[in-house]
């Protein structure tokens, strides 16, 4: 779904691929609370942060635990929706908020029970 896809840019027309990489922990990096996932898009690296406390309201709302393949999922979608909506191209990183983060978090769900599964994200070295 959202590790590997294309999508149109809004403003360039330009065809961008964009190929999921890493999710990081932003504490060790950015002292920030947050998961930072990083995307190769047409070969630069563009990372959307994910709050962490989405992991702790996702666990109260559902009781079920918001995994690092489900967060690349999540920001995957995010990103393809800036780039429709005419994203800011030389950014390096966007942030997510909480309600944003679940309600993605809900849409590739939906998603998800509609193609029967979420796809299985790549593991290891990738080109």
């Amino acid at each position: 779904m959202y590790e590997d896809f294309h999508v149109q840019d809004r403003w360039s027309g330009e065809d961008l691929h964009c190929r999921w990489k890493a999710n990081r922990v932003a504490i060790a990096t950015r002292h920030a609370d947050a998961v930072d996932i990083r995307f190769d898009v047409n070969g630069r690296t563009l990372w959307i942060a994910l709050p962490g406390a989405a992991w702790v309201e996702q666990k109260k709302r559902s009781g079920k635990a918001l995994t690092d393949h489900l967060a690349a999922q999540i920001a995957g979608r995010y990103l393809k929706q800036l780039v429709e909506e005419g994203y800011d191209s030389r950014r390096e990183l966007y942030a997510m908020t909480v309600p944003e983060a679940l309600a993605h978090l809900d849409a590739v769900v939906a998603e998800a029970k509609e193609q029967g599964a979420l796809p299985a994200v790549p593991v290891g070295p990738s080109a």
